[in-house]
């Protein structure tokens, strides 16, 4: 079952929606050299208290922090802790939420931390932020699930390749339904499968967290000891976005996003539904 969120309800998912942008701005600027893991998740716990608003990802399964802080040739899932270190020319992806009276943000982002990053690490994170944009622009009324899957396909596809020979699209790990949940149903794949069939009719109340994940080779992930913790099984490093967004009678809303995502599905013709906070 999809569940259909009303205006009252997305409203109150925008809300959860500035919280998780808060926690990106707070964490991007703390992800320097010499910062730890943890570090930032005590970040994102600040931000959270400030707001009045409950993490989605303590407890979650089990998960012991705020936040997931996944550092090179982790996709995913990683957890934050004293001995990460994080130093110049890494790249970290950064997977936050947050709840506002039962109703859930989820979103990601890959930053860049100190300087003298080589030119595929750029692409890659340009490369999977953008097909997560063609994803999003694909989230219309009257389209299929696999419309977005399509589009963020198709984006990647259509990239020069990298040095490393190919950009893999992660395989075992994809999109969701959000809403009173942080999880739901549909699970959306960032990949045309047959056997998926089309999926849902997209339509007013759909709410959805698309999120691509790319690496610079292999589309396979291996889960570590912890549990939590997901790689790439050759070691090539990945990058992770994901925004939260609804659909409504006037088109997406992107709920994780400042500006409701208007500046980057511009670049798409596509309008943006109109802020329910004002």
């Amino acid at each position: 079952m999809v569940q259909i969120k009303t205006p009252e309800q997305i409203a109150k998912m925008r809300q959860a929606g500035l919280v998780v942008a808060a926690i990106h701005a707070a964490t991007r600027e703390a992800a320097v050299p010499g910062a730890t893991t943890r570090d930032l998740d005590e970040v994102a716990r600040k931000v959270i208290a400030e707001h009045g608003a409950k993490s989605n990802f303590l407890g979650y399964g089990g998960f012991p922090a705020t936040i997931c802080t996944s550092v090179n040739e982790v996709v995913v899932h990683g957890i934050p802790d004293d001995k990460t270190v994080l130093r110049d020319g890494d790249i970290i992806s950064i997977d936050a939420g947050a709840i506002i009276d039962g109703w859930h943000g989820d979103a990601a982002y890959t930053a860049f931390v100190g300087t003298g990053h080589a030119p595929e690490l750029v692409e890659l994170s340009r490369v999977t932020e953008e097909s997560m944009w063609a994803g999003i622009a694909a989230m219309k009324n009257g389209n299929r699930l696999v419309d977005i899957s399509k589009a963020i396909e198709s984006y990647i596809r259509r990239q020069p390749r990298p040095a490393t020979g190919k950009y893999g699209i992660i395989e075992d790990y994809g999109g969701h339904g959000i809403g009173s949940e942080m999880h739901m149903d549909p699970h959306l794949l960032n990949y045309v499968s047959r056997k998926r069939g089309k999926g849902i009719k997209l339509g007013p109340g759909v709410c959805l967290a698309i999120e691509p994940m790319v690496s610079l080779g292999t589309a396979k992930t291996e889960v570590l000891a912890d549990d939590w913790t997901v790689i790439t099984t050759d070691g090539t490093w990945s990058s992770h976005w994901e925004h939260s967004i609804a659909l409504t009678e006037e088109g997406p809303l992107v709920l994780t996003a400042p500006d409701c995502g208007r500046a980057k599905l511009a670049e798409y013709g596509v309008t943006v539904a109109p802020d329910p906070l004002g």
